[in-house]
Order: C-alpha cells, then sequence, then structure tokens
C-alpha cells in the first residue's frame, strides 16, 4: 500500500477576493482627508500674510507721507521738493507702540536761505504725538563747491568767487595791493565750528606760489596782510531752527560736511522750531 499525503484544494478560478466594504473605504479616505486640512491651513496663512504686509504698506505709507508733509511745512521747504524718508522695521508695531524707532529723512539741494545743500537726517525714538520728545537726532549737510561760494558769499570782504574745495581745506585766492604792485596770496582755510557758526582759519599761506609764514607776510604788506591773515566767522544760525546746532566741519574730497546736532526737545518746544538768530 503507498502512502497518500493528503492534498489542499485547488483554488476555485471563479472565486473573488472581496474586501470589505468599510476597510476598503476607511483606508485611503482617511489619508484622503488630511489634505483638505493641509490646505486650508496653508491658505489661511497666505491669506494672513497678505493683509498683514497689505497693513503695513499702507501704515507705513501714511507714516512716510505725513513725516514728509511736517518737514516740508515747517522748513519751509518747496512743496515740489522730493524728500526720502525711510522708517526702519515694522511699522505697525512701532505704531501701537508710540514711537517710530529708526528713521532717516533725505533730500539734495534743499535751500535754507543762503545754506544749500544736500541734507540727511537720522532719528530715533520719534514719538507719532506730539507731546514728546525725540530719543536723540543728527543731521548732516554736504555743500558743493558752488554752495560753499554762496554762503561765504553773505561774508562781508570775502573773495567767495574765488574761493575753490580742496581736501583738506577750502582755498581762498585774493590780491594784495602795495602801491603799483598786486602781488596774488592763496590761503588755505580750514572749517571748524564755534559757538554754532563756521569758522575759517588760515593753514598755509602762498604768496606768487611760494609758501610763507603769516609774520612775513605781514612784515612785507602791514596792516594790508591783516585782511587776508584772519579767521573769518560765518553765521550759519540764522538759517537753522533754534533747535539745530553746528558742531563739526570738515572737507571731503569736492565737498564740505557739516555734521549737526539735534535738540530732542525740538518736537515740544516752539521756539527750538524758529529760526536762530546771529548775535
Amino acid at each position: 500500500m503507498s502512502d497518500q499525503h493528503p492534498t489542499q484544494p485547488l483554488p476555485d478560478p471563479s472565486a473573488r477576493w472581496v474586501l470589505s466594504t468599510d476597510a476598503a473605504a476607511s483606508a485611503p479616505r482617511r489619508r484622503g482627508r488630511r489634505w483638505p486640512w493641509l490646505i486650508a491651513v496653508i491658505a489661511v496663512a497666505v491669506l494672513a500674510a497678505g493683509a498683514w504686509f497689505a497693513g503695513e504698506y499702507i501704515a507705513r505709507g501714511i507714516v512716510e507721507r505725513t513725516i514728509r508733509d511736517q518737514i516740508v511745512s515747517r522748513l519751509d521747504i518747496p512743496a515740489d521738493q522730493h524728500v526720502d524718508v525711510d522708517v526702519r522695521g515694522a511699522v505697525i508695531p512701532q505704531l501701537i507702540g508710540g514711537r517710530l524707532d529708526d528713521v532717516t529723512v533725505s533730500a539734495a539741494d534743499v535751500s535754507l536761505g543762503a545754506l544749500t545743500g544736500d541734507v540727511e537726517v537720522h532719528a530715533a525714538g520719534v514719538p507719532i504725538r506730539g507731546d514728546a520728545a525725540l530719543q536723540s537726532a543728527n543731521a548732516t549737510v554736504r555743500l558743493d563747491q558752488d554752495q560753499v561760494r554762496a554762503l561765504l558769499g553773505t561774508v562781508d570782504g570775502f573773495p567767495a568767487d574765488a574761493v575753490t574745495v580742496e581736501a583738506p581745506d577750502i582755498v581762498m585766492s585774493t590780491e594784495l595791493k602795495a602801491f603799483s604792485l598786486s602781488v596774488p596770496v592763496g590761503v588755505s582755510l580750514t572749517p571748524s565750528a564755534s559757538g554754532g557758526d563756521l569758522v575759517l582759519t588760515p593753514r598755509t599761506l602762498r604768496v606768487s606760489g611760494a609758501e610763507v609764514s603769516a609774520d612775513v607776510l605781514i612784515d612785507q604788506f602791514g596792516a594790508l596782510a591783516r585782511t587776508v591773515v584772519r579767521d573769518w566767522n560765518v553765521c550759519v544760525r540764522q538759517y537753522l531752527p533754534a533747535g539745530l546746532t553746528l558742531t563739526a566741519v570738515r572737507v571731503d574730497g569736492a565737498q564740505v560736511v557739516a555734521d549737526i546736532a539735534v535738540d530732542p526737545r525740538i518736537t515740544v518746544d516752539a521756539a527750538l522750531q524758529q529760526k536762530g538768530t546771529c548775535s
């Protein structure tokens, strides 16, 4: 008798495996449900960001335009004068806090009487209401050669038309006349600030191209030489609000650069907003 092994029944070719309806529907459906939620979250985030940036853009425009209008009106600048205003950082949180952290204002060829130049002002802690002082502020004015000549032309006896700007000095060319002689004299003047005014001090003297000392020039021309060998005081306070004080002056290339300190109380003290005077 041969060994007989039980055999497994062959699968029925006509049989079909059917996955439970609940199982078939639930697995892919759970995965699919996640995508609408994710898309919704992304959409809300995008809309919120867009709303923030739209609000920020509008707020920045209003703030910068208001600052510009105030500057134009208080400094008597022509309405068509181009003034750039830059407020650093997000504006809305600063408005909520009541102060603008860092503001830069710049304009080219600003005319304040005989004082004309490119102006740049940096201010920190600018109050958005008129009942508080600034935290700090300073300004820089840059004058080219023609603008320097226009300013020096207000000084009696100064040969402003013969002035050149040659770092590190302002060079004045003139003539000393003795009897029938006319001697060309060049004076290198070092600019500085004293008491809020511009002061030009002779540094070197040239007679007919040769460098000489002040004593030699006085010996040769006497009292006439003292019209050259002298400090020149140029009052600029009459062109600036009283709250602005000239603190330093230097020659940078072909420009004269003036540093100006701003009294933080200028935003609350009307007297500091008025033009200064020359004593």
